[in-house]
């Protein structure tokens, strides 16, 4: 068995692109499972997307597929270098052989830039590892995700795999992780837009952007740096009145370099007309969530209530807990 949790943006999406510091938050409500079960007839996954043998998944299911095989491949290899090495190549597909069903269930929703396919690939490697009685440091199950991960995105920065197998918010600058104590527990209200977004396209709009225009976006972008910068003292501190103020601030940047939408920018007018001290959209953009803020968990709730009525597709609560 494997597992692994969602992930969110708290500040700095888009800037981390460009060099700046980002500050990410684990979603543990939001998790993946992964069962690994003797079958038969070859490697099999199940899924909500797709079930079937991992040899006729469709493309869509790439990241799925990469995460397996080189989560089997690293087990072999490393089985047959303590047995008899060099027996296995880590580069040959050792799956072929397997007659076992990979059962995934998640409640990440898919696309929606809370780190789905980075979890689902933690979690496969971690159920592989378990399967074979194979020790696995971070180090190799970041690897693992991020073999998965280009397969789903092309050039991740690493954000995503780090997020989703780390039990605490993090500073992510550049592919260095520095985690954050968090003073006092943070109340998110979560609301899916019902809308699928694009990283790669919301990523390219920016750059369009930067290239037309360079110096007002390279200053948005670097004003996105600092709220994300200054924010780590806010959550050191627990003032959530802060923080908020940083999160609408940086939506309004985001609206700026065209990454926000009509739905999302309702769903953070009605997350402000329901009290919430801050919104915004959180990932890629062009869909997907926007987190706002709460007082309390029983506040979260009224939130979650104004966010339906203004669209929302589906709401959580999230805690981010006091360290």
């Amino acid at each position: 068995m494997g597992a692994a949790h969602a992930k969110a943006i708290l500040l700095g999406e888009h800037a981390v692109v460009y060099g700046a510091p980002a500050i990410a938050i684990p979603v543990d409500e939001l998790v993946t499972e992964v069962v690994i079960e003797p079958s038969t007839g070859g490697l099999w996954v199940d899924s909500d997307l797709y079930s079937g043998t991992v040899a006729s998944a469709p493309s869509r299911l790439l990241p799925v597929t990469a995460a397996i095989r080189a989560s089997v491949a690293r087990t072999q290899s490393l089985l047959s270098a303590a047995s008899a090495p060099p027996v296995a190549r880590e580069d040959a597909d050792a799956s072929e052989d397997l007659d076992v069903r990979v059962r995934i269930r998640s409640t990440i929703p898919h696309e929606r830039g809370l780190g789905s396919s980075a979890a689902v690939a933690a979690a496969i490697a971690r159920a592989v590892f378990d399967a074979t009685g194979t020790r696995m440091d971070d180090d190799t199950l970041f690897a693992l995700i991020q073999t998965s991960e280009r397969a789903a995105h092309g050039n991740p920065s690493g954000i995503d795999a780090r997020t989703v197998t780390s039990p605490v918010p993090i500073r992510f600058d550049q592919g260095v992780v520095s985690p954050i104590a968090v003073g006092a527990p943070l109340t998110l209200a979560f609301a899916d837009s019902g809308t699928s977004g694009s990283t790669t396209q919301a990523v390219g709009a920016v750059r369009a952007l930067r290239d037309r225009e360079p110096a007002r976006t390279e200053a948005l972008l670097s004003r996105l740096a600092q709220i994300a910068e200054g924010a780590i003292t806010d959550l050191e501190v627990g003032d959530r009145d802060a923080i908020g103020a940083r999160m609408s601030e940086a939506h309004g940047i985001l609206h700026r370099v065209g990454v926000s939408s009509e739905r999302l920018d309702a769903l953070v007018d009605a997350a402000h007309a329901a009290g919430s001290a801050g919104a915004k959209l959180t990932g890629g953009g062009l869909g997907g969530c926007v987190i706002a803020v709460a007082d309390s968990p029983a506040h979260a709730d009224d939130l979650g209530g104004a966010l339906r009525r203004a669209g929302a597709q589906n709401t959580w609560t999230v805690e981010v807990p006091a360290a």
